[in-house]
Order: C-alpha cells, then structure tokens, then sequence
C-alpha cells in the first residue's frame, strides 16, 4: 500500500516550499479551457504581475509551461546557433547544466570557473571572449548558497545578451531586470514565488526579442509562437494546452507576493536568512558559502562527522529531521554530497517560527 504524502511537513530543502494559502485556494477553482476568455484574462493579469516582480516593462514577459530546466532549455534554444560564442560563469551545478544546454545547441561555449561556494568575479567574465553571442550566469546558485552580482555584468555587457538564471532569486533577493540591463531571465515557481513547481517564468527584452533564432531547435518552447499564444504580439495564435490551473495558482502566488510588497518580502527573507545563519553557527557549524555573496533563502552549511550523533551520518540527520520532526532539508551535491547540507527558507516558509523550530529541532537531533 503506498504511502500518501504527509502535510504536516515543514519544507527547509532546495527544493519545493511550502505554498502560500491563497495558492492552494487557486487549485481549488474550476477548470476553464485553456482559450476561454476568463482564462485569457487570468492569464493576462499573471504576465502582468511577472513584470512587476521582475522588476521590468518586457512584453514578453510569460510563464512557460514547464519546471524551472524548461526555462533555461527556452532561453538557450531561441537565441543560439551552432557556432555561437557563449560565456557562461561556473560556480555550481546550475552554471554546469547551462554549459551542457548551450553545448547541446551547438554554441561555442567559453566557461569562467569559480570554486563551489565563491562568487564569480564579473571582470572575468566580461573578459572571457572579445565578442560574444551570450553572457549567461546564475544570479542565485542552488547548489551552494552564493550570489552572483549582475549588475556588474549589465554595464558591461556590450553587444552581448545577458541571460541570467533566477530561479532561486525571483522574489528571495532583489531581481532588477531593466535595471541591471538583463536581457533574458528565468525562473521557477516552487522556490521563493511559494507556488508549487510546473511553470517557469521568463522575461525578454526588445533587442533580446529582435535576435531570436527564426527556427528554434524546439518546436515546444518557440517563443516565436508562444509569444503569439501569450498575446505578447497581440492578435492570438493557438500553440499549447496550458497548464490552467498551474496558471491559476502562479497568480495567487505573485498576488500575495505583491500585497505584501517585494521590498518588505525581500526584508522577510533576509531577516530569516540572517537568523537561520546565526543560529546554525551557535550549533557550532560552519557556512559553506562566501561571506558577503551569502542567500538568505537557500543557506549552505558544512556537516564534519565530529557535530554527527553517533551512530547517524548526514543523511541520518536528516531523515532523523524528517521523521521525528516533519522537518525536510536538503543534502549537498557533486563532491559536496554529503559533506553539506542546504537549507532553504523561501516564500511562505520563510518566516521567523520556522527558522525556531528548525534551530530547535536540529539541536535537538544534534543534542547540542
């Protein structure tokens, strides 16, 4: 007999947070077709939301219709060619995966490293090739904890696009699309957005619009279409089936976003980050991440086996978290794993009481 999912549980991992109440409220509404014009509307509404929390006026801004990897496999496979000279900052495991997207589309691809848990430095990458098609970077690194600065890269960026990877920043850290100069930026709804995964936020500039391939590689995620379908060109234009009731809940999300006000929800997030932080360190553990350049959403931790209970490893902690405790937090990767812990506090789950009970129950697991 299987298992049916527990809802008791507080998710602190990498991964999913706990949704927003009015999300779950959405999923509640009746399904409307997907060309119903009360869907269109909501629709509509939700691209206009994106904007304001991308902080842009791009028309084509949408939510395309997939996870999170959907919407960096769209911003690769629409504006490069077989040949194309490509920049990509490496700093985890993020910045690796767009390297293996933008070889796949045949670019020529230039990688500027960083260890895992450093930030990259922007003068490297701006110097890596004298002309190139993309730079693309990772704004938030999920597999360390880091920040990467932007803005740095938006003033001089030339006639490059800037394509960035905000999939754990969107609505945890300020994101400045039109600010910073950030032709191409996506998303995920499952982390700081508090909506569950299956859509993928992306925002276009004009002169990002103008150099999109004619013919992508994928027929799925032609934004020459979809912009069509999304009502970005105006007149419509059938492409997919969308996922209506993701939709539904993306604009829940991003309202509840929105009447809370991004200023005052990038301060909640930076004020559990700050507390999850200090506290981890109280327990005698040491932050993975550089200083300075550290998330507040996704904090990166060191597990050496003299803070382990005998007779647990990591992954013991945390399945011991888990169950005793329905507390859920992630482990490291590559040749982090298990080495590392990664702990989010993201979109609802964000809150001080969380971070208590978390410090609490880790403490309690740990017997410090």
């Amino acid at each position: 007999m299987r298992r049916m999912p527990r809802t008791d549980r507080v998710l602190m991992g990498p991964g999913p947070s706990n949704p927003y109440p009015e999300v779950a409220e959405a999923f509640a509404r009746p399904v409307l077709g997907h060309l119903d014009p009360e869907f269109i509307d909501v629709l509509d509404d939700t691209c206009e939301r994106l904007r304001q929390v991308f902080r842009t006026k791009n028309q084509l801004t949408i939510p395309v219709s997939g996870t999170g990897s959907a919407g960096m496999e769209a911003a690769f496979v629409n504006w490069v060619e077989p040949g194309s000279p490509v920049v990509v900052g490496v700093n985890g495991l993020f910045g690796e995966r767009m390297c293996d997207v933008a070889a796949r589309c045949g670019a020529e691809v230039v990688r500027v490293e960083a260890p895992w848990g450093r930030a990259l430095d922007p003068q490297a990458v701006l110097d890596a090739h004298p002309a190139p098609a993309i730079i693309a970077v990772v704004h938030a690194e999920t597999s360390t904890g880091v920040r990467n600065d932007i803005e740095p890269l938006g003033a001089g960026k030339g006639d490059a696009l800037l394509l960035v990877d905000c999939v754990t920043s969107l609505a945890g850290i300020p994101v400045e699309t039109d600010g910073w100069g950030v032709d191409i930026a996506y998303s995920g709804t499952q982390k700081c957005l508090g909506v569950p995964p299956g859509l993928a936020p992306l925002t276009v500039s004009e002169r990002a619009r103008e150099r999109i391939v004619e013919r992508p590689r994928s027929w799925y995620l032609d934004l020459n279409m979809i912009a069509r379908y999304a009502g970005a060109t105006g007149a419509r234009t059938y492409h997919h089936t969308a996922p209506v009731s993701m939709v539904y809940a993306l604009h829940a999300g991003l309202g509840a976003v929105l009447a809370e006000g991004l200023d005052e929800v990038w301060h909640r997030h930076a004020e559990c980050g700050r507390l999850l932080q200090d506290g981890l360190q109280k327990l005698g553990l040491e932050l993975f991440a550089e200083e300075g350049h550290r998330l507040p959403e996704l904090t990166t931790v060191w597990v050496p086996d003299d803070v382990l209970p005998p007779g647990l490893d990591e992954a013991g902690v945390r399945r011991t978290l888990l169950e005793r405790h329905g507390i859920e937090i992630g482990g490291g990767l590559g040749e982090y794993a298990g080495r590392t812990w990664r702990i989010g506090c993201m979109g609802h789950t964000a809150r001080p009481r969380n971070v208590a009970l978390l410090l609490a129950a880790l403490a309690e697991v740990l017997g410090r």
